[in-house]
């Protein structure tokens, strides 16, 4: 089952944000907007939401991604896809490599595709950033993603209104 089978599922509404806001595509950048603009959650409740469910698969991934990720690049397609992976994050994380948790911050603070907290655990663990210094680093940079979505979100939604009236 995937977070996205949750949705209309009969499983709480809460429930639903959290899980859309861990998977690994719309992160925090999809589950925001959703969880404010379709379940009508006031933005302190999406955006706490959001941040938990964003964070959930972090200390995962910075612990078990070297292990996991060894196990399935003996399996062919995997390899490649790994491979590929391996690539982009280095060449996407460069700012990381460079300032490290400050980096990491940035990178995973900016809202864009494939700059979230996967990604950003994915370089911390390539570029062998310790895990207090990922966790942290990837907190604060989930945060402040988490507020920048939330105002854009807001300001959309008030244009939208005022156009509309």
């Amino acid at each position: 089952m995937s977070p996205y089978d949750l949705i209309g599922s009969g499983f709480p509404n809460w429930l639903e944000v959290v899980a859309f806001a861990a998977s690994p595509i719309s992160e925090l950048r999809g589950a925001i907007p959703w969880a404010m603009l379709k379940l009508h959650f006031p933005w302190y409740y999406a955006l706490s939401l959001v941040i938990i469910g964003n964070l959930a698969p972090v200390p995962f991934l910075l612990l078990f991604f070297n292990t996991f990720s060894r196990l399935l690049s003996k399996i062919g397609i995997f390899e490649k896809m790994l491979r590929w992976l391996f690539r982009r994050t280095r060449r996407r994380g460069k700012i990381i490599n460079r300032y490290q948790r400050i980096g990491l911050v940035l990178f995973v603070a900016i809202p864009l595709p494939i700059t979230g907290a996967w990604t950003g655990s994915l370089a911390a663990v390539l570029f062998g950033l310790k895990f207090k210094h990922a966790f942290l680093s990837i907190f604060f940079g989930v945060l402040i993603a988490g507020i920048i979505v939330t105002g854009v979100t807001l300001l959309g939604w008030t244009i939208f209104d005022l156009w509309k009236a």
